[in-house]
């Protein structure tokens, strides 16, 4: 193996590729679109001819859409974070 300039060696990784709080960090922020997407089922209407406006709640409308956009930047963030070298 070629040796880097300030004489350090390289080094053999193995095992998995993110560290235990990144799956950790994974795993709140795929609860959280889980959550995002529960927050958003419902308010149909089971007759057609009668309108829910249930429909249009705060929680499906603008709730739910944040937590899921949330939980998608926070599952970036649990990849791109650096594990700390032990």
């Amino acid at each position: 193996m070629k040796e880097k300039k300030d004489g350090a060696q390289p080094q053999d990784r193995k095992g998995f590729a993110l560290g235990p709080k990144n799956y950790r960090l994974m795993l709140i922020g795929f609860a959280v679109i889980v959550l995002g997407f529960v927050l958003m089922v419902g308010g149909g209407s089971d007759d057609p001819n009668v309108f829910n406006e249930e429909m249009f709640s705060f929680r499906r409308i603008t709730l739910a859409p944040i937590l899921v956009l949330l939980g998608f930047a926070f599952e970036v963030y649990a990849i791109m974070k650096k594990p700390k070298d032990s």
